[in-house]
């Protein structure tokens, strides 16, 4: 058994953890409540730019355009949005199993562009080329950082650098449900609308002035859209799975606190009982 010091300095280093898994806790609901207010007000856009692109382009009959087509490079470029900061949960490693999971995404064929320290670090131990490193964004994301990345990865992928473009993120679903979503940008695919379809729309788009034109305007917008919509989700579901994990560490805290409580009353109730008999053995010793 434990000696009653051991118990008292273990009860002293858990009550200070748990100390600090508290007010983590405490900063990560605040973030949460806030981080998840414009998760939830910027979703409805984000989701309707993306079905906008896709009927417009269901619309469109076979058009021949850069960003239809997978580029003439078989390297393919994944955005992994992860955090900066640990202790939460499983949310970093989702994103690592995600990507390392899918046999299309092979290290030898894929390079990265991570935004989060410890997604990029987990990656390239992996054996994953980091080509750009946006860390610092997911600290405070800005509709003008997905438009930068946005720029990098389609002057990369009109290079030749990059023949396709992933995005691989979390998606907020409530505060305990985070849900790690891998998603194609480019080549934009029209698989799901399928020809038939397309057949039976009314009336095929019109662009003005031309295809091309329009297309190079709202692709780039497009993708930047859905950048930072994936940001802003990120954000939110890392807030939230580091205030459940806290939460469940202050939880256990407080039942080892329980715990050593009593096995400490134990020790102290078996020395004095020691010292008592030795009192009595003594006593009887001299009578």
């Amino acid at each position: 058994m434990a000696s009653m010091r051991d118990i008292k300095r273990r009860k002293a280093s858990i009550q200070s953890t748990g100390q600090i898994t508290k007010a983590m806790k405490l900063v990560s609901t605040v973030k949460l409540q806030k981080s998840r207010q414009k998760a939830e007000s910027s979703k409805p856009y984000f989701d309707l730019m993306y079905a906008t692109i896709s009927s417009m382009l269901k619309k469109s009959g076979n058009i021949d355009h850069k960003y239809l087509h997978a580029g003439v490079s078989g390297k393919k470029a994944v955005i992994a949005v992860t955090s900066n900061r640990g202790l939460a949960g499983g949310y970093n490693n989702n994103i690592v199993k995600l990507i390392t999971g899918d046999p299309a995404l092979k290290p030898e064929d894929t390079c990265v562009y991570a935004i989060g320290r410890k997604g990029r670090d987990s990656l390239s131990k992996k054996g994953y080329e980091i080509r750009g490193d946006f860390s610092e964004v997911i600290n405070e994301p800005f509709y003008q950082d997905a438009a930068d990345l946005t720029k990098v990865l389609l002057e990369e992928f009109e290079k030749g650098g990059i023949g396709e473009i992933y995005l691989a993120y979390t998606s907020f679903k409530n505060t305990v449900v985070h849900i790690p979503k891998l998603l194609k940008l480019l080549p934009f695919s029209m698989e799901e609308s399928g020809e038939e379809e397309a057949l039976k729309a009314q009336a095929l788009m019109n662009y003005e002035p031309n295809e091309e034109t329009v297309l190079d305007l709202i692709i780039p917008k497009y993708m930047s859209s859905l950048i930072f919509g994936a940001l802003q989700e990120a954000v939110a579901s890392e807030n939230g799975a580091r205030m459940t994990a806290m939460d469940s560490a202050t939880n256990n805290a407080e039942e080892m606190l329980a715990k050593l409580e009593l096995q400490y009353n134990r020790a102290r109730q078996g020395a004095i009982t020691q010292e008592l008999t030795e009192i009595i053995a003594g006593a009887n010793a001299i009578d």
